[in-house]
């Protein structure tokens, strides 16, 4: 057991550098999906097909590490899981089917995304279902951690689901053009959406309280912020004035 926490300890440190040298590349090249869309990343495949291949991984990785742990029904381990999912799910098999249009992605950032969704579910499900130690989440509902990460994340989830749900209608059918998201989060941040992801996981590293949900939480800013910075940018350039007088931030509250 020794060696083999070790090993995940080493994984982990791996998985924050390389979200480090993520953080810096994406200053200098934007991810091209969504309206950012660029054919550079490979192939285009319908966009509810890329999201279902993109975020599955994940959900199936975690209810295999789940079903197989001696620690399955244990009750902070079955929370736990059971938050996690709870976003995997509707980010998998939900959010795709209310997408509307024809919108494509690129094969190369479907591909990008399975990879790092397995190694994140190793990453969770190691810690939570075989390699916290034993007595590790003893008494922690009469602890803090638990009760206010759950409450973040789900904080997150509603600003997430709204910010989305935002976005979704900005459109008519057969409309092609771009509009400014208004309402909820969105008074204060352009990718309102992406603040909430951000506060989900915050939400679920204070939960589980593990080395595993901060590197996750590295992950997700080193993603989304600079792809909120270029969401930024775009908006500035195609609405100027109009957009840049809302005063917004690109993915923090009054500060980033």
């Amino acid at each position: 057991m020794e060696n083999l926490l070790s090993a995940y300890n080493i994984f982990l440190a791996v998985m924050a550098i390389v979200a480090l040298f993520v953080f810096v590349a994406l200053q200098f090249f934007e991810a091209g999906y969504g309206y950012l869309f660029d054919r550079r990343y490979g192939r285009p495949i319908p966009n509810k097909l890329g999201w279902i291949l993109m975020e599955s991984p994940v959900f199936i990785v975690m209810c295999i590490l789940w079903s197989l742990s001696p620690r399955q029904w244990d009750a902070v381990p079955l929370v736990l899981f059971a938050v996690f999912q709870l976003h995997y799910f509707q980010r998998s098999f939900i959010f795709p089917l209310l997408m509307r249009g024809d919108s494509r992605m690129p094969m190369g950032i479907v591909i990008m995304g399975m990879v790092f969704n397995s190694l994140n579910a190793l990453m969770q499900g190691g810690w939570i279902f075989y390699l916290a130690p034993e007595g590790y989440y003893i008494d922690w509902f009469a602890k803090p951690y638990i009760w206010i990460g759950v409450l973040v994340f789900l904080v997150g989830m509603i600003v997430n689901l709204h910010s989305d749900h935002i976005i979704r209608n900005l459109r008519k059918p057969g409309d092609k053009r771009h509009y400014i998201p208004k309402g909820g989060m969105f008074k204060y941040v352009s990718s309102a959406n992406y603040f909430g992801e951000l506060l989900e996981w915050t939400g679920f590293a204070i939960a589980s309280w593990s080395w595993a949900g901060v590197v996750f939480v590295l992950w997700t800013f080193a993603n989304l912020a600079p792809r909120s910075v270029s969401l930024y940018k775009r908006y500035e350039k195609e609405f100027g004035e109009e957009f840049t007088s809302l005063k917004r931030k690109c993915i923090i509250p009054f500060i980033y």
